[in-house]
């Protein structure tokens, strides 16, 4: 009977041992970690939540979006993008419409009207063109589709491809 208390002594003893032995190796590599200031790193994670723009130069998307590409159609020209861009996220309807208004002025289009509904829509000009962007709220996503289409005036003197002749108005 001393022998099988004894044995079971040390193989408790070999038991708190490892355990021991385990707990130093652990905290002892994660004590010894050193972590490295890497500005690239931060940096990228910086511009990974970024803003940024897609198809229209002057129409920042936050990133929280992401393009649905069958309901999007863009039409583009060496002087001008035109069409509508179709986004899809879970984002709360009020930040995306803070969003738009603020950095919509930062890129110089004048806020021209809005309503705020389960379908809110605002609209926006430029010198040459008119952006409406539409935010539909559902039960798991939000939806934002942003049109942009030339005004009749920047088409008639030739923005969408060529000079409009006279005859063919008629």
């Amino acid at each position: 009977m001393i022998r099988q208390v004894k044995g079971r002594a040390i193989w408790a003893r070999m038991l708190i041992a490892a355990a021991v032995a385990g707990l130093v190796l652990v905290t002892g590599c994660s004590g010894t970690q050193t972590r490295s200031e890497d500005p690239a790193g931060s940096g990228m994670r910086e511009r990974e939540s970024q803003p940024l723009y897609y198809d229209f130069g002057d129409i920042l998307i936050p990133r929280e979006l992401n393009v649905v590409k069958e309901s999007s159609f863009v039409f583009r020209t060496p002087g001008l993008s035109a069409g509508v861009l179709s986004l899809k996220g879970n984002v709360e309807v009020n930040s995306l419409i803070a969003f738009f208004e603020t950095n919509m002025a930062k890129d110089n289009w004048t806020p021209m009207s809005s309503f705020k509904s389960p379908r809110s829509m605002m609209l926006f000009q430029k010198e040459n063109r008119w952006c409406v962007i539409n935010i539909t709220d559902q039960s798991f996503s939000t939806y934002v589709e942003i049109w942009v289409a030339p005004t009749i005036g920047s088409a008639a003197a030739g923005t969408l491809g060529g000079p409009i002749e006279e005859g063919l108005l008629k």
